[in-house]
Protein backbone atom coordinates (compact mmCIF):
# COMPACT_ATOMS: atom_id res chain seq x y z
CA UNK A 1 0.00 0.00 0.00
CA UNK A 2 2.76 2.32 0.65
CA UNK A 3 4.50 2.08 -2.18
CA UNK A 4 1.25 2.79 -4.65
CA UNK A 5 0.20 5.20 -2.18
CA UNK A 6 3.83 6.87 -3.06
CA UNK A 7 3.19 6.63 -6.11
CA UNK A 8 -0.49 7.76 -6.10
CA UNK A 9 1.38 11.03 -4.52
CA UNK A 10 4.01 11.43 -7.35
CA UNK A 11 1.53 10.92 -10.41
CA UNK A 12 -1.16 13.52 -9.04
CA UNK A 13 1.66 16.30 -8.11
CA UNK A 14 3.16 15.98 -11.80
CA UNK A 15 -0.61 15.84 -13.33
CA UNK A 16 -1.10 19.24 -11.44
CA UNK A 17 1.92 20.76 -12.31
CA UNK A 18 1.36 20.00 -16.21
CA UNK A 19 -1.90 21.73 -16.03
CA UNK A 20 -0.25 25.71 -14.78
CA UNK A 21 1.61 28.07 -16.41
CA UNK A 22 3.46 30.34 -14.97
CA UNK A 23 4.58 30.83 -11.15
CA UNK A 24 3.20 27.96 -8.39
CA UNK A 25 1.43 28.65 -5.77
CA UNK A 26 2.96 27.87 -2.43
CA UNK A 27 -0.46 28.53 -0.27
CA UNK A 28 -3.31 26.76 -0.36
CA UNK A 29 -6.83 26.93 0.13
CA UNK A 30 -9.58 24.48 1.67
CA UNK A 31 -13.09 25.84 1.03
CA UNK A 32 -15.49 24.04 3.56
CA UNK A 33 -19.20 23.83 3.05
CA UNK A 34 -21.20 26.23 0.94
CA UNK A 35 -17.60 28.43 0.30
CA UNK A 36 -16.43 26.73 -2.65
CA UNK A 37 -18.12 29.72 -4.61
CA UNK A 38 -14.84 31.64 -3.60
CA UNK A 39 -12.64 29.88 -6.51
CA UNK A 40 -14.93 32.03 -8.44
CA UNK A 41 -12.84 34.84 -8.27
CA UNK A 42 -9.34 33.58 -9.23
CA UNK A 43 -8.21 34.98 -12.47
CA UNK A 44 -6.88 32.61 -15.58
CA UNK A 45 -8.10 29.97 -13.71
CA UNK A 46 -7.48 25.54 -14.15
CA UNK A 47 -9.47 23.49 -12.69
CA UNK A 48 -8.83 20.24 -12.42
CA UNK A 49 -11.46 17.39 -10.93
CA UNK A 50 -10.68 15.31 -7.98
CA UNK A 51 -11.50 12.10 -9.91
CA UNK A 52 -8.84 12.47 -12.24
CA UNK A 53 -6.50 12.69 -10.21
CA UNK A 54 -5.62 9.01 -8.90
CA UNK A 55 -5.80 8.07 -5.16
CA UNK A 56 -8.07 11.18 -4.86
CA UNK A 57 -10.75 11.35 -2.55
CA UNK A 58 -14.64 11.89 -4.06
CA UNK A 59 -16.77 14.21 -1.70
CA UNK A 60 -20.46 13.00 -1.20
CA UNK A 61 -21.75 15.62 0.79
CA UNK A 62 -24.02 19.20 -0.81
CA UNK A 63 -21.46 21.77 -0.89
CA UNK A 64 -18.49 20.05 -2.13
CA UNK A 65 -17.98 19.86 -5.85
CA UNK A 66 -14.62 17.68 -5.48
CA UNK A 67 -12.10 20.48 -7.63
CA UNK A 68 -8.75 21.30 -7.86
CA UNK A 69 -8.95 25.59 -8.98
CA UNK A 70 -5.55 26.97 -9.45
CA UNK A 71 -5.16 31.02 -10.51
CA UNK A 72 -4.55 34.42 -9.48
CA UNK A 73 -5.98 36.35 -6.87
CA UNK A 74 -5.09 39.91 -6.65
CA UNK A 75 -1.64 38.85 -8.83
CA UNK A 76 -1.09 36.18 -6.26
CA UNK A 77 -1.22 32.59 -7.22
CA UNK A 78 -3.05 30.16 -5.06
CA UNK A 79 -4.58 27.00 -5.26
CA UNK A 80 -7.90 26.63 -3.85
CA UNK A 81 -9.49 22.93 -2.82
CA UNK A 82 -13.25 23.24 -3.84
CA UNK A 83 -14.46 20.28 -1.05
CA UNK A 84 -13.53 17.70 1.23
CA UNK A 85 -14.17 14.04 1.91
CA UNK A 86 -15.24 13.88 6.24
CA UNK A 87 -14.30 11.26 8.51
CA UNK A 88 -17.90 10.45 8.40
CA UNK A 89 -18.02 9.70 4.80
CA UNK A 90 -15.41 7.04 5.03
CA UNK A 91 -13.24 4.91 7.39
CA UNK A 92 -10.44 4.67 4.71
CA UNK A 93 -8.22 8.08 5.42
CA UNK A 94 -5.87 6.78 2.42
CA UNK A 95 -7.23 9.70 -0.28
CA UNK A 96 -6.81 12.22 2.17
CA UNK A 97 -3.66 11.33 2.82
CA UNK A 98 -3.30 11.02 -1.33
CA UNK A 99 -4.65 14.92 -1.28
CA UNK A 100 -2.57 16.65 1.30
CA UNK A 101 0.61 15.30 0.20
CA UNK A 102 0.17 15.74 -3.09
CA UNK A 103 -0.02 19.53 -2.27
CA UNK A 104 3.29 18.85 -0.25
CA UNK A 105 4.63 17.17 -4.07
CA UNK A 106 3.82 20.14 -5.72
CA UNK A 107 5.30 22.54 -4.06
CA UNK A 108 2.69 23.96 -1.50
CA UNK A 109 4.29 25.04 2.03
CA UNK A 110 1.29 26.46 3.80
CA UNK A 111 -2.08 25.30 4.06
CA UNK A 112 -5.13 27.43 5.07
CA UNK A 113 -8.23 25.87 5.70
CA UNK A 114 -12.07 26.97 6.24
CA UNK A 115 -14.59 24.91 7.58
CA UNK A 116 -18.58 25.40 9.01
CA UNK A 117 -18.54 25.53 12.59
CA UNK A 118 -21.20 25.87 15.85
CA UNK A 119 -20.31 28.29 18.12
CA UNK A 120 -19.99 27.93 22.12
CA UNK A 121 -20.15 31.27 22.98
CA UNK A 122 -22.98 33.88 22.44
CA UNK A 123 -21.04 36.66 21.22
CA UNK A 124 -19.86 34.47 18.34
CA UNK A 125 -22.91 34.52 16.36
CA UNK A 126 -23.85 32.74 12.84
CA UNK A 127 -21.35 34.64 10.09
CA UNK A 128 -18.58 35.26 12.95
CA UNK A 129 -15.14 34.44 11.99
CA UNK A 130 -12.94 32.35 14.09
CA UNK A 131 -9.13 31.72 13.62
CA UNK A 132 -8.55 28.21 14.81
CA UNK A 133 -5.34 28.33 17.97
CA UNK A 134 -5.76 24.91 18.88
CA UNK A 135 -7.71 22.02 18.61
CA UNK A 136 -9.30 18.80 20.29
CA UNK A 137 -9.60 15.74 17.96
CA UNK A 138 -12.89 14.07 19.97
CA UNK A 139 -13.72 11.67 16.38
CA UNK A 140 -12.48 8.78 17.97
CA UNK A 141 -9.78 8.34 15.23
CA UNK A 142 -6.83 9.65 13.44
CA UNK A 143 -5.48 9.82 10.06
CA UNK A 144 -2.35 8.55 10.69
CA UNK A 145 -2.91 5.17 12.22
CA UNK A 146 -1.29 2.16 10.98
CA UNK A 147 1.61 1.87 9.24
CA UNK A 148 3.61 5.03 8.55
CA UNK A 149 4.93 6.14 5.48
CA UNK A 150 7.98 7.24 6.36
CA UNK A 151 8.66 9.08 3.27
CA UNK A 152 6.28 11.70 4.05
CA UNK A 153 6.98 12.26 8.03
CA UNK A 154 8.01 10.74 12.17
CA UNK A 155 5.50 8.31 13.17
CA UNK A 156 4.96 10.78 15.97
CA UNK A 157 4.72 14.11 15.65
CA UNK A 158 4.71 17.14 17.52
CA UNK A 159 1.46 18.69 17.42
CA UNK A 160 2.39 21.78 19.65
CA UNK A 161 1.97 24.59 17.70
CA UNK A 162 -0.07 23.08 14.47
CA UNK A 163 -2.05 25.90 13.54
CA UNK A 164 0.92 28.26 13.11
CA UNK A 165 1.27 31.35 15.70
CA UNK A 166 2.51 33.63 12.95
CA UNK A 167 0.39 32.85 10.40
CA UNK A 168 -2.41 33.74 12.86
CA UNK A 169 -1.35 36.89 13.29
CA UNK A 170 -1.13 37.88 10.00
CA UNK A 171 -4.84 36.55 9.49
CA UNK A 172 -5.39 39.30 12.58
CA UNK A 173 -3.75 41.77 10.69
CA UNK A 174 -5.70 41.13 7.58
CA UNK A 175 -9.11 41.15 9.62
CA UNK A 176 -7.72 44.62 10.90
CA UNK A 177 -7.07 45.93 7.76
CA UNK A 178 -10.54 44.87 6.13
CA UNK A 179 -11.99 45.95 9.33
CA UNK A 180 -13.47 42.53 10.49
CA UNK A 181 -13.79 41.51 13.69
CA UNK A 182 -11.79 38.04 13.96
CA UNK A 183 -12.21 35.79 16.92
CA UNK A 184 -9.67 33.23 18.37
CA UNK A 185 -9.90 29.85 19.87
CA UNK A 186 -10.24 26.09 20.35
CA UNK A 187 -12.18 24.00 17.90
CA UNK A 188 -13.21 20.96 19.48
CA UNK A 189 -14.09 18.08 15.84
CA UNK A 190 -16.64 15.73 16.08
CA UNK A 191 -16.69 12.52 13.71
CA UNK A 192 -20.23 13.13 12.59
CA UNK A 193 -22.66 13.03 10.58
CA UNK A 194 -24.70 13.32 13.66
CA UNK A 195 -24.70 16.78 14.94
CA UNK A 196 -23.52 16.93 18.49
CA UNK A 197 -26.02 16.75 21.45
CA UNK A 198 -26.76 19.33 23.94
CA UNK A 199 -24.93 16.96 26.44
CA UNK A 200 -21.79 16.72 24.36
CA UNK A 201 -21.82 20.69 24.33
CA UNK A 202 -21.57 21.17 27.36
CA UNK A 203 -18.49 18.40 27.43
CA UNK A 204 -17.30 20.38 25.10
CA UNK A 205 -17.14 23.52 26.65
CA UNK A 206 -16.12 22.30 30.11
CA UNK A 207 -12.66 20.83 28.16
CA UNK A 208 -11.79 23.86 26.59
CA UNK A 209 -13.33 24.58 23.15
CA UNK A 210 -15.25 27.56 21.78
CA UNK A 211 -16.14 25.86 18.34
CA UNK A 212 -17.52 22.55 17.33
CA UNK A 213 -16.98 20.91 13.37
CA UNK A 214 -17.00 17.88 11.50
CA UNK A 215 -13.35 18.93 9.58
CA UNK A 216 -10.31 20.61 9.32
CA UNK A 217 -8.43 18.67 12.04
CA UNK A 218 -7.49 15.41 10.11
CA UNK A 219 -6.39 18.01 7.19
CA UNK A 220 -3.82 19.79 10.12
CA UNK A 221 -2.94 16.57 11.07
CA UNK A 222 -1.87 15.30 8.26
CA UNK A 223 -0.53 19.00 6.71
CA UNK A 224 1.83 19.23 10.25
CA UNK A 225 2.92 15.65 9.87
CA UNK A 226 4.05 15.90 6.28
CA UNK A 227 6.01 19.73 7.48
CA UNK A 228 3.16 22.32 5.77
CA UNK A 229 2.42 25.11 7.37
CA UNK A 230 -1.44 25.38 8.88
CA UNK A 231 -3.83 28.54 9.58
CA UNK A 232 -7.12 27.70 9.62
CA UNK A 233 -10.55 29.67 9.92
CA UNK A 234 -13.86 28.10 11.08
CA UNK A 235 -16.51 29.78 9.82
CA UNK A 236 -19.59 29.93 12.02
CA UNK A 237 -22.68 28.93 10.89
CA UNK A 238 -25.23 28.19 13.34
CA UNK A 239 -25.45 28.24 17.22
CA UNK A 240 -23.95 25.47 18.68
CA UNK A 241 -26.82 22.01 19.89
CA UNK A 242 -28.77 23.28 23.10
CA UNK A 243 -27.90 26.77 22.82
CA UNK A 244 -30.90 27.79 20.78
CA UNK A 245 -34.29 26.47 20.51
CA UNK A 246 -33.51 25.17 17.38
CA UNK A 247 -33.08 21.81 15.28
CA UNK A 248 -29.92 21.76 13.39
CA UNK A 249 -29.94 20.60 9.67
CA UNK A 250 -27.19 20.83 6.94
CA UNK A 251 -29.32 23.13 5.02
CA UNK A 252 -28.70 25.73 8.06
CA UNK A 253 -25.21 25.41 8.09
CA UNK A 254 -24.80 26.27 4.48
CA UNK A 255 -27.50 29.54 5.28
CA UNK A 256 -25.03 30.06 7.63
CA UNK A 257 -21.92 29.88 5.52
CA UNK A 258 -23.88 32.79 3.58
CA UNK A 259 -23.59 35.03 6.18
CA UNK A 260 -19.85 34.79 6.56
CA UNK A 261 -19.28 35.06 2.64
CA UNK A 262 -18.57 38.47 2.21
CA UNK A 263 -16.55 38.74 5.14
CA UNK A 264 -14.61 35.62 4.86
CA UNK A 265 -13.63 36.49 0.97
CA UNK A 266 -12.66 40.00 1.59
CA UNK A 267 -10.73 38.22 4.98
CA UNK A 268 -8.84 35.54 2.37
CA UNK A 269 -8.06 38.20 -0.31
CA UNK A 270 -6.13 40.64 2.30
CA UNK A 271 -4.61 37.71 4.46
CA UNK A 272 -3.14 36.44 0.66
CA UNK A 273 -1.64 39.60 -0.29
CA UNK A 274 0.36 39.55 2.90
CA UNK A 275 1.12 36.08 2.46
CA UNK A 276 2.42 36.80 -0.85
CA UNK A 277 4.18 39.92 1.03
CA UNK A 278 5.87 38.42 3.67
CA UNK A 279 7.19 35.21 1.04
CA UNK A 280 8.85 37.87 -1.09
CA UNK A 281 10.48 39.51 2.38
CA UNK A 282 11.74 36.16 3.76
CA UNK A 283 13.81 35.57 0.37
Amino acid sequence: MTAAHTENVKKSAALIAKKIKGEKPRLALVLGSGLGGFADRLENAVTIPYKDLPGFPVPTVEGHSGDIVIGMLGGVPLLCLKGRVHAYETDDFMPLKTLVRTLKQFGIDTLMTTSSCGSLHDDMPPGSIMTITDHINLMGINPLLGENEDDFGPRFPAMTGAWNKELRAELHKAAQSAEIRLHDGVLAAFRGPCFETPAEIRMARVIGADAVGMSAVPECILAVHCGLKVVGCAVITNMAAGMRDETLSHDQTLSGAKLAHENLTRLIEKFVTRFSAHNKAAA
